[in-house]
């Protein structure tokens, strides 16, 4: 079974981010042998403001050295890949797809089957363009999305296979009304014993809740490159092996 490495809030484009993220990556084509055995998932915030000219780029072309070497790279979008992070822009939806997946058409939830494993990614950002929603750090799904979620997980083709939902922001703790993801609520009843792995990020801590609405892995990345308060340094390269 395939092995996933968890990476998060890369924030290129933010001080030595991108140099950062060169050298993880470096480190990861070093470490993590044979590449065939590993799944790549970033949980949101690639860029730290996608109004900054070349942001999608330099990140693209980053991220691009791993799929060169092999590897298997998933991504979402955070809010900060939509904006400066606490105001986006429906133009940077297309944008980012046309940047990550080369597919300007890609719909959420966006499923990879690798192997036994059925990854599902999701825009927590999805339903944060209205203009009462559209200030603060905080995401939702919404309804269309988490229908289509629920819709797929009870679905025959994944039956047999382990389910990883990853998404950018923390469905536990949003550490304020600002940076909660709204419909968590809603959210929870969704997946809830239905999944096996549930990965985010946005709050930069690196924290584990195993077992958390019955989920057996449950993982927070901190910021991969290090966008983190001193307290609280980047969280070493996690693989997860389910």
């Amino acid at each position: 079974m395939k092995k996933i490495i968890h990476l998060s809030d890369l924030h290129v484009g933010y001080k030595d981010c991108g140099k950062n993220l060169n050298k993880l990556v470096d480190k990861i084509k070093s470490s993590c042998k044979p590449a065939s055995d590993y799944v790549i998932v970033v949980t949101g915030d690639i860029v730290d403001n996608a109004k900054k000219k070349d942001a999608y780029e330099e990140a693209s072309k980053i991220l691009g050295r791993l799929v060169k070497s092999n590897f298997k790279v998933l991504v979402v979008p955070g809010n900060h890949d939509y904006g400066s992070g606490a105001k986006g822009k429906k133009k940077y939806v297309t944008l980012f797809k046309q940047a990550f997946y080369a597919n300007k058409n890609v719909t959420y939830p966006k499923l990879d089957i690798v192997g036994n494993i059925a990854f599902i990614g999701l825009d927590s950002m999805a339903a944060t363009f209205n203009w009462l929603d559209n200030y603060g750090a905080d995401g939702e799904l919404g309804k269309k999305q988490r229908d289509a979620l629920n819709k797929l997980l009870n679905s025959t083709k994944l039956k047999k296979k382990k389910k990883v939902v990853y998404l950018h922001h923390h469905p536990f703790d949003g550490k304020g009304r600002l940076h909660m993801l709204k419909d968590y609520k809603k959210f929870k009843k969704i997946v809830e014993r239905k999944i096996d792995c549930l990965l985010f990020g946005h709050n930069h801590d690196g924290n584990q809740y195993p077992g958390v609405w019955e989920i057996k892995h449950c993982y927070d990345a901190s910021s991969s490159t290090g966008k983190s308060s001193p307290k609280k340094p980047a969280t070493p390269i996690r693989v997860i092996n389910l």
